[in-house]
């Protein structure tokens, strides 16, 4: 079978422009991205055909005493020397194409469906026409300019000099399918960065659908077993569930590794104020009864994600009690629960979700297997991380139905099962 082949968006950018920004925001959201000037690096390390073409053209004088290239210097070399320059871009130019060939192919045999190629002289190198999708990072001269002088410590003559030395912004604007516009702040730029890659995902690879709160025979209260469960989420075109058993992580932690692109490990814990908190990605259990400030701290400190479920339902949400107060602490508010009886406490989770700034989630909240899938929020597509999860969800879209009531029946009668000691059989291995 051969390897799909990935999506590749190039990103560039004069310098001082927030493309780096941009990059490394993307990366940490779940896009693989190659660095041109790492590759630029590895095109020159010691010991390297790149470093010994280079010394044969420009001589002894442009490496360290260490036996490493001085970059620096080098760049002087060229900087005003057209000849120069032409020659050193036939030399790494070819030897950085062949290491990003290398990284792209082990990165499409990794699974990766979507690739940020990090180039700052994506045009002048001709490469545009390679990549699937151009994204050019933007800011005015004066901008970029006051950056390199006030935040790098730059020289002004020297700032400029590298400003003129390069392409022409608005040329790039022009040849670009997509511009991020960075003359403001940082948090503008990460906000608009977001949102168009999750624009670029949808129209890429499509979506998909979390169910990202749901019961197995894990919890005490549901006798579903956890294939059946994520059999019926497909079915249902749900691709992705996150299995929140009450108290516990063990049948979750098990699934993940079994299906780890179809199911996120979670716990639904019982905290010390009798209300419930979700942590998703999590990797170890977090005991009943620890206090709720304590709970989101503890799923924080495994790189977890903070889901607050059902805030305003009576009993297991403390009918509100506790929402503005953890709200503050958590990073999802649950705001349609299929097991709700009322939607005002549904909608009452979204209000909330708006009031702190919080993206907003949905779940079925199963304990048997029909239920499954009944809440849901459809997203980008993306890989199964919970960073990549983050930058999707402020852009989902709930969807759901109610449960009907006869599936209170299914959960109470599992409590009874478990009191007479029912126990789960061994679990069936999937494909």
């Amino acid at each position: 079978m051969s390897t799909p082949v990935p999506v590749q968006i190039g990103l560039t950018g004069n310098v001082a422009s927030g493309k780096s920004t941009v990059g490394r925001l993307w990366e940490k959201a779940g896009v693989p991205r190659i660095d041109a000037d790492e590759l630029a690096r590895r095109a020159v390390a010691p010991g390297s055909v790149g470093l010994e073409r280079v010394v044969e053209w420009f001589g002894e004088e442009v490496l360290r005493e260490d036996g490493s290239l001085d970059r620096d210097r080098l760049r002087g070399r060229v900087f005003d020397d057209d000849e120069a320059r032409r020659e050193l871009e036939g030399i790494l130019h070819p030897i950085i194409a062949r290491l990003r060939e290398s990284e792209v192919r082990e990165l499409a045999e990794q699974g990766a469906e979507l690739i940020l190629n990090e180039i700052p002289l994506l045009f002048e190198a001709g490469l545009e026409d390679t990549m699937d999708r151009v994204v050019v990072v933007h800011a005015s001269e004066t901008e970029r300019l006051r950056r390199m002088v006030e935040d790098r410590g730059m020289d002004p003559v020297g700032a400029r000099r590298m400003i003129a030395g390069q392409g022409d912004p608005d040329e790039k604007r022009r040849k670009a399918d997509d511009v991020l516009d960075n003359d403001g702040t940082l948090e503008s730029l990460e906000d608009a960065a977001l949102a168009l890659l999750d624009r670029i995902r949808r129209e890429a690879l499509g979506t998909m659908r979390l169910d990202l709160h749901l019961h197995t025979w894990g919890s005490w209260d549901s006798l579903s077993d956890p294939e059946a469960v994520l059999e019926r989420a497909l079915a249902r075109g749900v691709g992705r569930i996150a299995i929140t058993d009450h108290n516990r992580i063990d049948v979750a932690l098990e699934m993940a590794a079994r299906h780890p692109d179809r199911v996120i490990a979670g716990e639904e814990v019982k905290v010390a104020e009798g209300i419930d908190v979700i942590g998703l990605y999590l990797t170890d259990e977090i005991p009943k009864g620890t206090p709720a400030e304590e709970c989101c701290r503890r799923i924080r400190e495994q790189d977890g994600l903070v889901y607050l479920p059902h805030p305003y339902a009576a009993g297991k949400g403390g009918s509100g009690r506790y929402a503005e107060q953890l709200a503050p602490s958590v990073e999802v508010v649950e705001a349609f629960n299929a097991r709700m009886r009322s939607s005002g406490a549904n909608r009452r989770g979204g209000d909330l979700a708006e009031r702190f700034g919080l993206p907003v989630g949905a779940g079925s909240d199963a304990h048997t297997v029909a239920e499954v899938g009944g809440g849901r929020i459809e997203v980008a597509r993306h890989p199964n991380t919970v960073e990549a999860l983050r930058s999707v969800l402020p852009f989902g879209t709930i969807e759901g139905e109610r449960a009907p009531l006869h599936v209170f029946v299914g959960s109470n009668w599992a409590k009874v099962r478990k009191k007479l000691g029912w126990r789960p059989p061994e679990p069936r291995r999937g494909s």
